[in-house]
């Protein structure tokens, strides 16, 4: 089975195209050595060719492009893109379901009670694409032990509730419900291997500790170095947890976090255009080296 990222940044991509941050600006002219990525999504594969999309990035389009697999072109119309998972209702990883609407068969989409509520009202996306292709909404329930996608028979998936933050047009900004955000735990069945993927993640819980304990690989939220990354830097009010994310340095950040799971694959992912690690010679993403975590990119393809 194998694993695709498509997109390795937080909202907005790398560089993003309103920012003159020192990782944008350097990006643009060339004067820092870091990699353009674009808005988070994975897709996994059982057969290289129906790709189940997790998150559907507003970046789908030059994701497709840059991926062949996802246009295999078996017809005069095709998509590699079987069906969506969506772990959250947020706009950087729900909007390229727009981009999909020219399919000539209902999309199925994947997600909890609260996410399709969102995408119902706050976001009304579904109600957008009837006009269109449609959707086929499959509701994921949070309390079930594993569950399973059409079409993908050797795969299984499981939901991990985690702390993070709804969108801001969801009812659940300042009173978060179950099912807001979500984890995956992705078990090929014919390997046993397993993938814990978490591209948002406030804080590690108990539960989610157990579920990481789990996995053979581990996908994480990766999106800021240090907690107060954005405000330093001018481009917001708001502490990295404010925005429902861990961040990696301090005491009780991810790489500490990270540290008990030494023996497996860590990857960050969700990576943020403030993020210093995007600069591939600073001293935060040689701290990263010596810790033997990675970081994402485009592309990136795991085996598992």
């Amino acid at each position: 089975m194998k694993l695709l990222v498509l997109g390795s940044s937080a909202g907005g991509g790398f560089p993003q195209w309103n920012c003159n941050c020192p990782n944008c600006h350097g990006l643009r002219q060339g004067t820092i050595k870091a990699t353009a990525r674009t808005q988070s999504s994975i897709a996994i594969s059982e057969n290289g060719s129906d790709w189940l999309l997790i998150n559907a990035s507003p970046d789908i389009l030059t994701q497709i492009q840059q991926n062949p697999a996802l246009q295999p072109a078996r017809s005069i119309r095709d998509s590699g893109i079987a069906a969506v998972l969506l772990m959250d209702a947020q706009i950087d990883h729900v909007t390229g379901l727009l981009m999909l609407r020219e399919r000539s068969s209902p999309l199925p989409v994947y997600a909890t009670q609260s996410v399709l509520d969102d995408l119902h009202s706050g976001l009304p996306l579904i109600n957008t694409l009837s006009h269109y292709c449609t959707v086929t909404p499959h509701k994921i329930q949070t309390d079930q032990p594993s569950f399973t996608v059409d079409g993908f028979n050797h795969t299984t998936f499981s939901v991990i509730p985690v702390s993070s933050k709804a969108p801001p047009y969801s009812p659940h900004r300042h009173q978060p419900s179950t099912g807001d955000n979500i984890a995956l735990i992705i078990r090929n069945q014919q390997t046993g291997k397993t993938i814990f993927y978490a591209p948002g993640l406030e804080k590690i819980d108990a539960h989610v500790r157990d579920a990481m304990h789990k996995a053979d690989i581990l996908l994480v939220d990766g999106t800021f170095w240090s907690n107060d990354e954005m405000i330093r830097l001018g481009l917001s009010k708001k502490y990295a947890r404010d925005m429902g994310h861990l961040p990696q340095s301090g005491s009780d950040g991810m790489i500490d976090a990270l540290k008990p799971f030494q023996h497996k694959r860590r990857i960050l992912i969700h990576i943020n255009n403030s993020n210093p690690v995007l600069q591939e010679d600073s001293a935060e993403a040689l701290q990263l080296q010596r810790e033997g975590i990675e970081v994402a990119v485009d592309k990136m393809t795991i085996d598992f």
